[in-house]
């Protein structure tokens, strides 16, 4: 089964309509950048209900570190650094999004992280 996994840093400090704008820019882009890399893979998760996890971590350091792990291992990751408009200094790394991908590529990366 396909899934995407989104990252989100919690030492922001975000508000949850903040989190939740966040966690949609990362889950959209990295469904555009999936859909460029391998369109079938792609297709076959739209179709299977677009199933997503949404976890967290403490830092930059911790999320760089899963985003470069995951472009290790040849999963489509995006970076979604924000705009600076509201309540984040602009270009700050705000999430990430794994996949979609097969949840057995992704849990090894991602599988020891909580939920957000």
């Amino acid at each position: 089964m396909l899934k995407q996994a989104i990252v989100i840093r919690t030492d922001l400090e975000m508000g949850k309509g903040k989190i939740a704008a966040q966690a949609s820019h990362a889950s959209v882009e990295g469904y555009i950048e999936s859909a460029v890399a391998n369109p079938e893979k792609a297709q076959e998760w739209w179709r299977e209900g677009q199933k997503k996890v949404v976890l967290k971590v403490k830092g930059e350091k911790e999320l760089r570190e899963i985003y470069l792990e995951a472009k290790k291992r040849k999963i489509v990751s995006v970076v979604i650094r924000d705009a600076g408009h509201t309540q984040i200094d602009a270009g700050s790394m705000t999430a990430i999004a794994l996949g979609p991908d097969d949840e057995k590529k992704l849990d090894p990366i991602t599988g020891k992280l909580k939920l957000l």
